[in-house]
């Protein structure tokens, strides 16, 4: 067995419990072994047409077992995951597919709501991407026989079972996470199978986690994600959990999961905790409260009523992280078994360094608990560059050490507490938004003369995308058409709620929209 490539999770876990459920999807059970040999299946696939170790290959599925099974059958041809939000549109699907260079994608039929197939199958035409799977949810489909996509059940019925997963070196790629950034086209950070694998593996460290006294998992963070993808999915089958899938958070089909299911292990964003205080049904809290022994936050920072009330209700003190997708995504935890330090992000976790940097250099501020600095991270989980983009690398990465971006304090004990962000993006739900992306979308509308988009704070997601519009001349637009419009231009979560026409916009003497001047003048967004 390879022991440097990050389907070694997933092969050992095989070979130690086998017979033990790894992946449970409404009435579906997936034991070890037979994952195990589904992801062969894949991997003899990609072979089969011609993939080569080192190949990128796109997936776009949500939390279903067909996300585990093709993500673990790329990593045992050699070839790195490409994942992809399930929410992005056919121009969007063509940006990263180009920019990954991906040879084959693995996409998701969808609904009638989410037409995740006849996107992605859109998407391919400006690529060079030469294999198209369209995963169906079962045998039959409406869209099974879309023209030019290759049914993937169809496709991995007759390849073999077994297969001799391909040695990697530990500095390899495994994976290709797309990451928002504040200017530009989204960047595809490389992360390499060692930067994967101790990510996973730190659930010892982090959540005593152990093979013997296995967890149960969860799983609605999506798994395209960094968060969902390393904590819950590859940290579960490190230590011979079992990952209870949920494609989309709605509170109700989640109590009844971890109810059902006895879950151990919830991880999750700070609106999901939110929404677990809102159950009524005391004999539901008292089965989740009897089973939970690990909560786990990030993707912002956790409100403090939250913390105290989470833990009156359910008895367990939920850890707050901090990472990126450049950084695998662990950086830094909460000590499993402490008191939490409400709005702290913790301590970095082992083989790990953090340190804060002064504005535009690369020397540390004075050591002081008052003072605020750039956060900026080297170890294991550092990703090896940003793909294709030396200039855009070069940037963050000097000497091992990556600059986030975000601002924060230390205090005397070395816990961190971020206090804001050094650029302007937007987090709505846990995902990251960048306002350049949308303003140049928006700027392509024929009504559209000049536009500024902000993030407001927002009760339930965090917060919201508002755009501010000057009007070409001599159009008339609305800011409900507008909304529209920009709904069928981009994903879910990035299009704006909100649209404000201006006859102005605050700007500097240079020319610089102050956006701080429109989010400090606003008023808050409707919840």
């Amino acid at each position: 067995m390879t022991k440097n490539n990050l389907a070694t999770i997933l092969e050992t876990g095989a070979e130690k419990f086998g017979d033990r459920t790894a992946v449970i999807f409404g009435d579906r059970t997936v034991t070890y072994t037979e994952l195990n040999g589904a992801a062969n299946k894949v991997a003899n696939l990609l072979v089969a047409r011609g993939i080569k170790p080192g190949d990128k290959v796109a997936v776009s599925c949500p939390n279903t077992p067909h996300f585990t099974i093709v993500y673990f059958g790329i990593l045992k041809a050699g070839a790195v995951v490409v994942p992809l939000n399930v929410l992005l549109k056919a121009r969007e699907i063509s940006y990263h597919l180009r920019d990954s260079e991906a040879k084959a994608y693995f996409c998701f039929e969808g609904s009638s709501e989410l037409a995740m197939g006849k996107e992605g199958l859109a998407g391919i035409d400006d690529s060079a991407c030469e294999n198209f799977f369209l995963i169906t949810a079962g045998p039959e489909s409406q869209d099974s026989n879309l023209a030019g996509a290759d049914n993937f059940g169809n496709a991995v019925a007759e390849q073999p079972a077994t297969f001799d997963t391909i040695d990697t070196d530990p500095d390899d790629t495994a994976v290709i996470l797309y990451t928002s950034g504040t200017t530009g086209n989204p960047k595809g950070a490389e992360l390499r199978h060692r930067n994967m694998l101790e990510n996973a593996r730190a659930g010892d460290l982090l959540f005593d986690a152990d093979p013997d006294r296995p967890d149960t998992y969860l799983c609605v963070l999506p798994l395209f994600h960094s968060f969902g993808q390393t904590v819950v999915q590859n940290g579960a089958l490190a230590f011979g959990g079992t990952i209870v899938m949920l494609p989309r958070f709605e509170v109700g089909a989640a109590v009844n999961l971890m109810t059902q299911h006895a879950v151990t292990f919830f991880a999750g964003v700070p609106t999901m905790y939110w929404a677990l205080l809102s159950i009524s049904d005391g004999a539901n809290v008292s089965k989740i409260a009897a089973s939970l022994r690990v909560a786990a936050s990030g993707g912002a920072a956790l409100p403090g009523e939250v913390h105290k009330h989470f833990q009156e209700r359910y008895g367990v003190t939920i850890l707050e992280g901090y990472g990126l997708s450049e950084t695998s995504p662990i950086a830094s935890f909460s000590r499993l078994g402490e008191q939490p330090r409400i709005g702290s992000i913790g301590t970095p976790i082992p083989g790990v360094q953090m340190r804060l940097l002064e504005p535009d250099t690369w020397n540390d501020v004075a050591d002081d608990p008052e003072v605020i600095g750039e956060i900026a991270i080297k170890g294991h989980n550092v990703m090896k560059c940003y793909y294709g983009q030396a200039e855009a690398t070069e940037a963050v990465l000097q000497d091992g050490w990556f600059r986030t971006g975000d601002l924060a304090k230390r205090d005397a004990d070395g816990w961190y507490y971020i206090v804001d962000r050094s650029k302007d993006m937007i987090i709505r739900g846990g995902f990251n938004v960048y306002p350049r992306e949308i303003e140049e979308v928006l700027a392509t509308h024929p009504a559209v003369s000049l536009v500024a988009v902000v993030g407001l704070p927002h009760e339930q997601h965090g917060e919201e995308i508002r755009a501010y519009v000057i009007p070409a001349d001599g159009q008339i637009i609305t800011p409900e058409d507008l909304i529209a419009w920009a709904k069928e231009q981009m994903a879910a979560y990035k299009y704006p709620r909100e649209v404000v026409l201006v006859a102005s916009l605050p700007m500097t003497a240079t020319g610089k929209i102050l956006k701080r001047e429109l989010v400090r003048d606003a008023q808050p967004a409707p919840s």
